[in-house]
C-alpha cells in the first residue's frame, strides 16, 4: 500500500492517522504541492485532481480524497458503524467537514503559513476566518451533549474533523471559546495508537 501525501496537510494526516490507529504498514511518497509535483505529468496521471492525499492500495489503483479514503480504510472496522443510522450520522459529519468545516479552517492555515497576506487576501482571511468559527459553533453546540461525532464512539467523522481542528491556532483560531472542543480533542489524543501530526517526512514505511 502506498500513501501520496505531504506532511503538512491535515487531509493527508488523516489517511495516516487511520493508517496507524489500524496497524496497516505502508510506503509513504511525499509530494511537495507547493513546488508543482501534484501536477506533473505522471501524478496527474493517477489523479487527474492533481491534489493530495492518494492512496495506492494496489498497484495500478488510485483512490483519491481524504474522506472517501477513510472510508475505504475503515469499513469492516469500528472506525466505520455498520448499522445503518451511526454510519449516517458518520457521513453527515464528513460531508460538513468538507464543506463547512475544512475549507474556513485549513485555508486561513494555509495562507498564513504559505502566501503574504495583501490587503485583499486580509478582507478574504477575515470571511474565512468567521465561517471557520461559525464550524467550530456548530461542533461545541453537539459535543456539549456526546462524547464523539457520531453514535457516541470514536469513529472516522472524530478523525476528519480532528485533523485541521486541532491545528486550528496556525489559522489564527483561538479555541478558548469552545471548551467541548477543546475535551473532545483531548479524548482524540487519548485514543490508542494516536500519532501526532509530522511536519517533515518520516522513514518510508511511517509509524507512531
Amino acid at each position: 500500500m502506498k500513501l501520496y501525501d505531504n506532511f503538512d496537510s491535515g487531509n493527508g494526516y488523516k489517511v495516516r492517522l487511520i493508517l496507524n490507529q489500524l496497524d496497516i504498514p505502508y510506503t509513504y511518497l511525499e509530494v511537495d504541492t507547493l513546488k508543482g509535483e501534484s501536477r506533473t505529468e505522471d501524478y496527474l496521471a493517477m489523479n487527474p485532481n492533481g491534489r493530495i492525499p492518494l492512496l495506492e492500495p494496489e498497484p495500478g489503483m488510485y483512490l483519491p480524497e481524504s474522506n472517501a479514503i477513510l472510508c475505504f480504510l475503515a469499513e469492516g472496522t469500528p472506525y466505520l458503524p455498520g448499522d445503518r443510522w451511526s454510519r449516517a450520522q458518520v457521513m453527515q459529519w464528513l460531508f460538513f467537514e468538507q464543506y463547512s468545516h475544512e475549507p474556513n479552517i485549513a485555508t486561513p492555515r494555509f495562507w498564513l503559513r504559505h502566501t503574504e497576506i495583501d490587503p485583499r487576501r486580509q478582507g478574504l482571511l477575515e470571511e474565512k476566518q468567521a465561517l471557520g468559527r461559525a464550524a467550530l459553533g456548530v461542533m461545541e453546540h453537539h459535543l456539549k451533549t456526546s462524547p464523539y461525532f457520531a453514535a457516541g464512539i470514536y469513529t472516522i467523522a472524530d478523525i476528519a474533523l480532528y485533523a485541521y481542528t486541532h491545528v486550528a491556532h496556525q489559522g489564527g483560531f483561538d479555541l478558548e471559546p469552545y471548551p467541548a472542543v477543546r475535551d473532545w480533542l483531548d479524548r482524540v489524543r487519548d485514543q490508542p495508537r494516536h500519532a501526532p501530526m509530522a511536519t517533515q517526512p518520516g522513514p518510508v514505511s511511517w509509524r507512531d
